[in-house]
């Protein structure tokens, strides 16, 4: 296993990530310059902000401060995996969450031929809001109300963000990376750490790429998983 050192931490918001504009991204016009995105796209961008500002205010989606930066925060966050992995078509977004990033893969793939995410998700009503984006916008996307342990899904890339320390989410994702997916996690406080930990548990081989949307903010690729060790 192999990575950079992490930069030093800082306190964790309410959905576990960091704030930041690596790219000066602040709004709707900074993010179509980032990500390359159409006016359709930011356009079915602007309406899913709408619907999770809406379901926010009924359920714990997202930290409610961290809306006002979403832009940033949350869409150029997720977005920029695409332009790590430009080829992909197929992905899986585990403990999906708010969409992060599986909804926003979603918008920016969508009219890609052979593009699908596989947004997996344990709580019903989360799921709930992500099927009523996913069928809003009529996004190239299926919704799993399961554990993510519980599907072995043939897709190109598995993600998460928020979703767990690095050496749980390795079991979570084992189904994924053993059937030849590559990880690309979404990571914010001391990733160092984070990553000898996950040494303890599994043989893989892994780097850290910096966040585009966090100077803080790091990205870990896994590239291989072998068998659990014993602890």
């Amino acid at each position: 296993m192999t990575g950079e050192p992490a930069s030093p931490p800082r306190p964790a918001e309410a959905d576990g990530r960091q704030g930041g504009e690596a790219d000066g991204v602040r709004d709707a016009p900074s993010f179509a310059q980032a990500s390359g995105a159409t006016e359709t796209e930011v356009a079915a961008l602007q309406r899913f902000l709408e619907m999770l500002t809406a379901g926010n205010a009924v359920m714990n989606l997202v930290g409610p401060a961290t809306l006002p930066d979403f832009w940033n925060r949350h869409a150029w966050d997720s977005a920029q995996l695409l332009q790590i992995a430009p080829d992909a078509r197929t992905w899986a977004d585990l403990g999906a969450g708010a969409g992060f990033p599986g909804l926003v893969l979603a918008i920016l793939g969508k009219g890609r031929a052979g593009f699908h995410v596989h947004l997996v998700e344990s709580m019903a009503k989360r799921c709930r809001f992500l099927s009523e984006v996913v069928r809003e916008l009529d996004l190239p996307a299926t919704v799993h109300n399961t554990r993510a342990e519980n599907l072995s899904l043939p897709v190109d890339i598995v993600t998460a963000r928020a979703c767990a320390p690095l050496h749980r989410l390795l079991g979570y994702a084992r189904p994924y990376l053993q059937a030849g997916a590559q990880g690309l996690f979404l990571k914010g406080q001391d990733v160092a750490a984070d990553l000898k930990e996950a040494t303890r548990y599994w043989d893989f081989d892994a780097d850290t790429l910096p966040s585009r949307s966090d100077p803080r903010g790091r990205i870990v690729r896994v590239r291989r998983l072998g068998r659990a060790r014993k602890v």
